[in-house]
């Protein structure tokens, strides 16, 4: 079984951490693990994207081919659409509805009628959820737990596994408010 990713939004968002967290998980679930390179991730505001190869089998390329990525998730909702070459048929997009508006005119009604027109979307306003539950730093986490539904390869409680050890060194109380974003993503998807 493989499961291919596409991690899409702007530097400073949290992209890395989704990775690191589903690269976590899918190392302790005993799978092979391949991360293309992430772009991006030097400039705050600009484009970052990254791709991620899960699979229990050997894996021999980090690119992910055209049509093959089994899910985008996205903290942006223009940046989804970039990828869009690459989801594959029956895959899901998982993105926030909310956009960050880092070019003159943003072409939100555009973005809005590009996802209606799309069969598996899932769109979250996960920065007003952050906000209303006091955790402005963890979006990337409800967005997360958004999708962790759709994930054919890895199951919510082995992500849940990877946020304790990887917000473990930064104190219990940062575990605790991303497991908490986490669950409120699970509950906004089902």
């Amino acid at each position: 079984m493989k499961y291919d990713i596409i991690l899409s939004g702007v530097g400073g968002q949290g992209i890395l951490s989704i990775a690191t967290v589903i690269g976590d998980a899918a190392v302790k679930a005993g799978l092979q693990l391949k991360q293309a390179e992430v772009h991006g991730m030097s400039q705050r505001g600009g484009e970052v994207e990254s791709g991620l190869r899960l699979s229990d089998s050997t894996i021999y390329s980090d690119l992910l081919p055209s049509g093959s990525a089994d899910m985008i998730l996205s903290m942006e909702p223009m940046e989804a659409l970039r990828y869009l070459p690459f989801l594959a048929k029956d895959g899901y997009i998982v993105t926030s509805t909310a956009p960050f508006r880092n070019i003159p005119e943003y072409p939100e009604e555009a973005v809005k009628s590009a996802y209606e027109a799309l069969p598996r979307v899932t769109g979250i306003d996960i920065e007003r959820l952050a906000r209303e539950n006091s955790m402005p730093k963890s979006a990337n986490m409800i967005l997360l737990g958004a999708a962790s539904g759709h994930f054919g390869i890895l199951t919510p409680e082995q992500l849940k596994e990877s946020i304790v050890n990887v917000f473990g060194r930064k104190g219990p109380q940062m575990v605790e408010t991303n497991l908490r974003a986490f669950d409120i993503g699970m509950s906004c998807s089902q």
